[in-house]
């Protein structure tokens, strides 16, 4: 009997091979597979005759095919199949690109239902790469069909059929992690009618239903695992710390710190008296100044005699910390190490005796930080940069190295409260609003592909002062198969460099490189051994370039408004003005309006808003890496009162059952998804 801890490869029709792919996507039991929802779906239940097709129109055709289909192989690299199929009220003219099997699978004078756009004119129509059934199939077409993200190897007909198996094998089989009453009390469909209706609904009223029944379980579950989170963390304590004066280092500073940075290290400091670990989020701008509210902190924990670490997301932006921090604490009798793998055994060694003994206060590093040989005398403070590129694995990690530490996370994605409420649930949030003064205001342009050689002409202005430029490609999708960035990086790069700045130095890094193998080539650029750096998205969080003063951005309406802001962030960080350049094609007014705030506002939170409300949380919750569980349908922009109705229940739920003893189902579930976020709740 099977269940849904069972492995995927015994579902009829998937074997060994598809076992494979399938586990590329993620899906390695039954579980798995029905909880692996669609992305999109497809209306096929329009039927037309012939005569009636509508161009432009998706629809399905019952034709019989009325001679014999043709093969022609127009170059090397193209096949194309063409037939004719009839009805009563006319003829239909098909053809499939590079499908020669399709001239052996249509057979002369049988029916068969295809469904596709349809094209040509009133005399004339057609379809190209139509799909086709035999006639009352009924498998592909006549219904709604799910789409789901595919990756080589696996189709969607597979997908379909193993989706339409395992619901078949799971029936009955499905523990409902609603409780009866609250699912009674907010009106919300049995689990297994959800999941079937969720893959293959029979109406878009039926889907309704299902979705507002998923939705409400994954927030609901969401709310109750961050509220058990909060309330463990509220019931641990720690001694108070005493000495939280720190008027000196404000006093040695050489500028000001903001408002915003003052409040936020008072409330940093507040915490640090309470006697209580603190959780606290430190969200700001790019270039708001939180790496000197995390040395504030840092400062105060030497002063308490405590360790302090703070763990960077890459080498380079650890030893760019280093580089700023290390001089400053150091002028105050703080002693600071740097600790990263990619540094050598001797200065490994010395670094991890400093730490072990307590006569470095501080370590600034990478993930190394967590490796098993590192040592602390009295680790009393966690600092993560850049939260998002961490899960919270990393972070629990680090803070198992003392004694309940207090944490700081700091991150550059500005989020509206709202969001980051939910996506930190169980953090304190302090926001800096206020950029310090000299920052570059940077001028945003968003123009169409037409202006490339304009462009090409301005970098090399810039190029020629002795500036540097970044371009940032979108990633390449296939075949509506997982993206790759590496293919669009390296061809657009290639291109520049032989055809366009053969006289300059064009570099390229994206995603796929290894680590090692990116930070050297962004180190090259940071050291101006670099003219121009064509890239994917990994420079959204990188390494300060000061004489960087160009960010051309293509295909810019692919990405969201706090991504465009993020990698617009990596310019003007020197005393050069700095320009933005958004290319986009793109005609559609909503695409034009949304890339239209890029130019009117440099306030990242004002931004984040309307990304919220343009586009959804997609942009921030896309990464899946800030620690939390991801959200499969759950929608924050769109379903803002289911939230607020599952944060409720809640709520209600744990005041009548704090420790969910009396709901074994609801807390297993709890606890499972949880658990991959690396802060179990057990």
């Amino acid at each position: 009997m099977p269940d849904l801890t069972t492995d995927v490869r015994y579902v009829k029709g998937i074997g060994e091979q598809r076992t494979k792919g399938l586990g590329k996507l993620g899906i390695r039991t039954l579980g798995d597979l029905i909880g692996y929802f669609p992305r999109a779906y497809d209306d096929r239940r329009t039927f037309r005759k012939i005569r009636d097709l509508q161009e432009g129109e998706s629809a399905c055709v019952e034709a019989m095919v009325a001679a014999a289909p043709t093969l022609s192989r127009v170059r090397k690299g193209l096949e194309l199949v063409k037939l004719r199929a009839v009805d009563e009220t006319g003829a239909l003219d098909v053809t499939f690109f590079n499908q020669a099997y399709m001239r052996d699978n249509l057979r002369t004078g049988e029916t068969y239902t295809f469904f596709g756009k349809a094209e040509g004119n009133l005399l004339r129509r057609s379809m190209t790469n139509p799909l086709v059934e035999r006639e009352g199939s009924r498998l592909m077409t006549g219904r709604i069909m799910p789409i789901y993200p595919l990756t080589a190897g696996i189709s969607q007909l597979m997908l379909v059929k193993a989706v339409e198996q395992g619901l078949a094998a799971c029936r009955g089989l499905l523990p409902d992690p609603l409780p009866d009453e609250v699912r009674r009390e907010h009106q919300l469909c049995r689990v297994g009618y959800a999941y079937e209706q969720i893959h293959f609904p029979r109406s878009e009223e039926e889907l309704a239903v299902a979705r507002r029944r998923l939705v409400f379980e994954e927030l609901f579950l969401l709310a109750l695992g961050l509220k058990r989170l909060r309330s463990r963390r509220e019931t641990l304590t720690c001694a108070a710390w005493e000495n939280i004066d720190i008027a000196d280092f404000y006093a040695r500073l050489p500028f000001a710190l903001t408002g915003a940075q003052r409040r936020a290290v008072d409330e940093i400091l507040a915490d640090f008296a309470a006697g209580r670990p603190m959780n606290r989020l430190v969200q700001g701008d790019v270039g708001s100044g939180k790496t000197m509210v995390a040395a504030a902190a840092m400062v105060c924990a030497a002063r308490n005699g405590k360790q302090a670490a703070l763990m960077a997301p890459t080498e380079l932006l650890a030893e760019q910390h280093y580089r700023g921090l290390a001089p400053l604490l150091e002028g105050m009798g703080v002693t600071c190490v740097l600790l990263t793998g990619g540094m050598g055994a001797k200065k490994r060694r010395d670094a991890l005796a400093k730490l072990a003994s307590g006569e470095a206060q501080i370590a600034i590093g990478t993930h190394a930080l967590i490796s098993a040989d590192v040592a602390y005398r009295d680790l009393g403070l966690v600092v993560t940069d850049e939260q998002h590129r961490f899960g919270v694995a990393q972070r629990a990690a680090l803070s198992a190295k003392g004694e309940s530490p207090h944490l700081l996370v700091m991150s550059a994605t500005p989020i509206p409260r709202t969001l980051a409420l939910i996506i930190y649930g169980d953090l304190d949030v302090s926001v800096i609003d206020e950029l310090p003064p000299g920052r570059q205001k940077i001028d945003t342009f968003c123009v169409p592909g037409s202006y490339h050689q304009r462009i090409y002409n301005f970098l090399r202005k810039e190029i020629a002062a002795g500036r540097q430029a970044y371009i940032i490609c979108s990633m390449v999708e296939e075949n509506d198969q997982i993206p790759d960035d590496r293919k669009a990086a390296t061809e657009y790069a290639k291109m520049l460099q032989e055809q366009v700045f053969p006289d300059l130095r064009v570099a390229c890094v994206h995603g796929r490189m290894k680590s090692k193998e990116k930070d050297k080539v962004m180190g090259a650029f940071a050291n101006r051994g670099t003219d121009i750096l064509v890239s994917t998205t990994v420079v959204e969080v990188g390494v300060d370039v000061p004489n960087a003063t160009v960010m051309v951005v293509e295909d810019a309406d692919r990405f969201g408004l706090s991504q465009l802001h993020q990698l617009r962030g990596r310019v003007g960080r020197g005393q050069h003005k700095s320009y933005c350049i958004l290319i986009s094609d793109n005609r559609s007014e909503e695409t034009r309006a949304r890339l239209k705030v890029m130019t009117k506002t440099a306030d990242g939170f004002k931004i984040a808003e309307e990304d919220l409300r343009l586009r959804g949380p997609g942009d921030f919750f896309g990464q899946r890496q800030h620690g939390l569980p991801a959200l499969k349908v759950a929608d924050l922009t769109c379903d803002v009162a289911l939230l607020k109705e599952a944060q409720e229940a809640a709520e209600a739920l744990l005041a009548r059952d704090p420790a969910l003893e009396d709901h074994p189902v609801t807390a297993k579930r709890v606890e499972l998804i949880f658990a991959g976020s690396g802060d179990a709740l057990n």
